[in-house]
Parts: structure tokens; sequence; C-alpha cells
């Protein structure tokens, strides 16, 4: 079968595609006929070497997939057999034609949603769910959702007002970006590209407040925007660093602004994100989120797409879809 292998690390060419054996399913697992494979912005810091990954290279890269099962392991369901599914793996190996993965991640994928457009919720629609419910809006607050026009920000913003959000107030990079934010929802868009975007931000407030900061950029602008927040029941929600580097903020920067910062990473977090895949999928079903697919390109063409990520020229997910 064709995979994508990662044989070093480093830039997107460290991604070489390759002939290898197709797995078989071990106890426990799901083998699947891959049909589309989203790529990932966390497989990219995976890839770069910001995230250490205790594997001997080279191995079959990529983290999740959906596709048909066409066989199952032992002590797996034997009638998951025939349905297309959503899958993760912890241990690689879903940039390929067949991927086998834990039978507890296969997730069905409802008959009106797309093999393409389910890759495309797999993760950033996944998140979204979680980050609403632990903001906890009211109904009356002001929210600002950094990178609003693709992704996870672009989730946010479709239904941030529906979970209790007021106002949004949403950062994009460049005129396209921030109207595809406006028709996401968006209230008002700042240009997160000029680097002083958090002064334009205290201007477009006037002396008001920010309840809620969805933070995707992290860095040295999340301390920027603490002056801006609610005292005493703003929070930031940091589960992102676009900028290369988490929220550049301390203890004393949040206790001296009454402040609360609420880290969403760990494995707690990320069972929550993997047991909101089927709310994700079920509401493309209905049309309440709209999946943001960028391209299609062929597995092959993985590297391409990790530098298309890379340069930020993505206005949605890219998938890789095998057999082309």
């Amino acid at each position: 079968m064709q995979a994508i292998l990662l044989t070093a690390t480093g830039g997107p060419d460290v991604l070489v595609p390759e002939e290898v054996p197709a797995p078989h399913p071990q106890a426990g697992e799901v083998l699947i006929r891959s049909e589309a494979i989203p790529v990932l912005y966390p497989e990219i810091m995976l890839r770069s070497g910001a995230f250490p990954i205790p594997l001997e290279k080279p191995f079959v890269f990529g983290t999740q997939a959906v596709g048909v099962v066409v066989e199952v392991g032992a002590g797996a369901d034997a009638g998951l057999v025939g349905q297309r599914v959503m899958v993760a793996s912890n241990a690689f190996g879903t940039y390929a034609e067949f991927v086998c993965a834990p039978a507890e991640s296969a997730v069905p994928i409802p008959d009106a949603v797309s093999s393409v457009d389910a890759a495309a919720l797999s993760m950033s629609g996944s998140v979204t769910i979680p980050l609403l419910e632990t903001a906890k809006l009211t109904g009356t607050e002001t929210v600002l959702i950094e990178a609003a026009a693709t992704g996870i920000g672009g989730y946010l913003t479709q239904l941030a007002k529906e979970y209790g959000a007021a106002r949004v107030i949403a950062t994009a990079g460049g005129p396209e970006k921030a109207e595809q934010a406006r028709k996401f929802g968006a209230d008002v868009v700042i240009d997160h590209l000029d680097p002083d975007w958090p002064q334009r931000l205290r201007e477009t407030l006037g002396g008001a407040t920010i309840d809620v900061v969805f933070d995707s950029i992290g860095g040295e602008s999340a301390l920027a925007l603490l002056d801006l927040m609610t005292p005493l029941r703003g929070r930031m929600l940091s589960y992102g660093f676009l900028s290369g580097a988490p929220a550049q903020v301390t203890s004393m920067d949040l206790i001296m602004r009454g402040l609360t910062l609420v880290g969403c990473s760990g494995p707690d977090w990320l069972a929550w994100v993997a047991g909101s895949r089927g709310a994700a999928l079920d509401r493309a079903a209905d049309g309440s989120l709209t999946p943001l697919v960028d391209r299609v390109l062929p597995l092959a063409q993985a590297a391409q797409a990790h530098q298309l990520l890379e340069d930020r020229a993505a206005k949605g997910t890219i998938v890789l879809r095998p057999g082309q």
C-alpha cells in the first residue's frame, strides 16, 4: 500500500511517499480503508521537532483518518465491519491507504456527512465544543476569538453566539480571512498580521472589556490582552500557540488583575475532545456547523500540504485522499 513515511525531524520534505506492507489489526483494533486523511497543525509541530516523538524513524506518519472498516482484531466489535468511521491513533500510522487504530476511537459518520467533511471536523470541530462548554458564557459577554476564519477559530465563531456570546470580536490574517470571519458571525474583525493588533483591539473596545479570550496565538500577545479583560471574571482559554510559544503569562500577571487562565490540554482534556467527535459530526449533519475544507490533495502530496499549513496559506483543513 502507499503510505507517507516520516524519515527524519525537519521540514516538509522529510515526509516521503513509499510502498509498505498493509497493517493487520491487533486485539482491540480496527483496520480501515482510508478515504480522507486530515492534515493537522499538531502534526506540523511533531514533524518539525517541536514535540519529541519516541519512535524510531522512518515510520508511517499521521494521527487521524476517515474510512470504511474492513477488518477487526480480536475483541473488537465485528459489527463495525462495513461502517464508515473516523479513527485516531496515538501510535501514528494514518497517512496511508490502510490504517489500524483502536476500535474504541472509531466514531460512526452520519450518512449526510461526506468523508472529506468528516476529516475536516475530526480535530478542530471536536475541540470547539469542549472550549465553548468550558467558557460557560452567560449570554451577556464579549468574547475574543483568535484566528477566527479557519480551523478551531472558524468553528468557534460559527457557534459562539449559540453558546451565549453577546458580542464576538475576532482576529484574522488579511482581508480575505477577515471577510470569512464576518460571514461566520464575528461582529468586529481585527487583522492579527498587524504587530500592533492588541492596540487596535484596545481602540475598538473604547473602554469596554473582554470577558473571554479564546487564545490560539499564545506568545507575547497573550500578556498584552490581560489589561483589556474584565477584572475578577475575565478568563482566557489557552489551547494553541500559533506564534510558536504558549501564552507568556505568569501567575502574578493573573493574580494582580483578578483573571483566570484555563489550560486546555493534557490527557483529561484530550479525552473530552475525543468524546466530542460524534457531537461535531452530528452538528455537520444537521447543518449547524459548516465543515471548513481548504482543498483535497493526493496522499503523495503530504509534504506540499504541510508546507501550505506552515505558510498559513490554508483557509480550512487540507485533506489527503489515498488512491489518487
